[in-house]
């Protein structure tokens, strides 16, 4: 009798997560950084999105843009310290560490310095601030390496068609140039002909050019073939409404997300959002009656979808719940500074965010090389 171990889903097309359940889910997580300047709370939101990064990242290309982000998040700390140190800071402290030269400057630069004094108090704000916006930019990082930006675009309504097949063309066009010069430099090197200087790179240049111009030819007959540009005729009332609809929407999710985003507009940020995205999707719908094509096997979106989703959207919901009720938990006190402290209920919303890490499929991975066994 043998026993079975119990393994995690793998990740397969027909139960792969909705691209845009990850986008909401990380939209959440940067809705929640931006209501906070806790340290410690920023620091669990890197570390949730990190781990059901590394637990559910495939090896696709694109799932490689994490790092990037990481590295752009320590670079943006690094110079918003660098800023508040030799421009000063607009917080006043009584710590002081060290003093710079100041340089004098004109009287119509009043407000503004260079060099003087570095209190502890001023770089520790800068620390934070610095924080949250590098947090914001692991959030969408996360985004990035867990959602397929073909399958994204793939998920477009009908009435971003045209916008998602341009943005497609132009994904894949560099990549096809990039590899067509390395393979033509590299038969350049096989035949013992320079492929470096401005002779090798005229040589080569004109047949990366060749095949990107026979590559268009070929796009544009395949495109003409498939139907691309063909709309349905609608009557002028549907397209005045699909217009007034996606306008509105637009402005409405504008404005709701500034909302969110703002130190003081969670009253209204929500509602507003939910009705300027729900009259969006609906000139969307609208417009996607001009659209005469089928979509091959579109992603569905399943019960994973739904709880990632959820997961992102609660720790956001118990971030802006805290913000209105218990604002100083969320922003620590730099003047007279005072060490930050974990509040409990922020800190089980944003653990909540870890939930995709053990719903959604695992990625397949390829396996080890094992060693050969020994001979008996």
């Amino acid at each position: 009798m043998t026993g079975r171990t119990l393994r995690a889903p793998r990740a397969h097309r027909s139960n792969a997560v909705h691209p845009g359940a990850w986008w909401i889910w990380a939209l959440g997580l940067g809705t929640a950084a931006s209501r906070t300047t806790n340290p410690l709370l920023l620091a669990l939101l890197i570390g949730v999105a990190g781990y059901v990064v590394a637990a559910r990242r495939t090896e696709a290309p694109w799932a490689r843009s994490y790092g990037a982000f990481v590295k752009l998040g320590l670079a943006v700390i690094g110079i918003r310290l660098l800023f508040a140190t030799v421009l000063g800071s607009p917080i006043p402290g009584t710590h002081l560490l060290f003093t710079l030269p100041e340089i004098p400057l004109p009287d119509w630069a009043q407000g503004v310095r260079i060099g003087g004094k570095v209190t502890l108090e001023g770089l520790t704000f800068a620390l934070y601030d610095g924080l949250k916006l590098a947090t914001l930019l692991i959030c969408v990082g996360a985004a990035n390496a867990l959602a397929s930006p073909s399958r994204l675009l793939k998920s477009l309504p009908g009435a971003l068609y045209e916008a998602g097949v341009a943005v497609v063309v132009a994904m894949t066009f560099a990549p096809n140039l990039i590899a067509d010069v390395r393979r033509l430099r590299a038969a350049r090197r096989l035949r013992g002909r320079p492929d470096s200087g401005l002779r090798g790179l005229l040589q080569v240049g004109l047949p990366v050019l060749e095949g990107a111009l026979e590559r268009s030819v070929s796009l544009a007959a395949a495109m003409d073939a498939r139907g691309y540009g063909r709309t349905a005729k609608v009557p002028p009332a549907v397209r005045r409404a699909t217009a007034a609809l996606t306008l509105g929407g637009l402005i409405g999710v504008c404005a709701g997300t500034y909302g969110l985003l703002a130190a003081s507009g969670a009253n209204y940020g929500l509602p507003v959002l939910l009705i300027g995205t729900a009259s969006a999707l609906a000139g969307l719908w609208l417009g996607g009656r001009r659209s005469v094509r089928t979509r091959y096997r579109p992603d569905v979106w399943n019960v994973r979808a739904w709880l990632i989703a959820a997961s992102g959207a609660a720790t956001a919901t118990v971030m802006i719940w805290t913000s209105a009720s218990d604002p100083a938990a969320l922003q620590p006190q730099i003047v007279p500074l005072a060490t930050p402290a974990l509040p409990l209920w922020p800190a089980a919303g944003i653990l909540l965010a870890l939930l995709p890490a053990f719903v959604a499929p695992a990625p397949d991975r390829p396996a080890p090389d094992r060693p050969p066994k020994a001979p008996r």
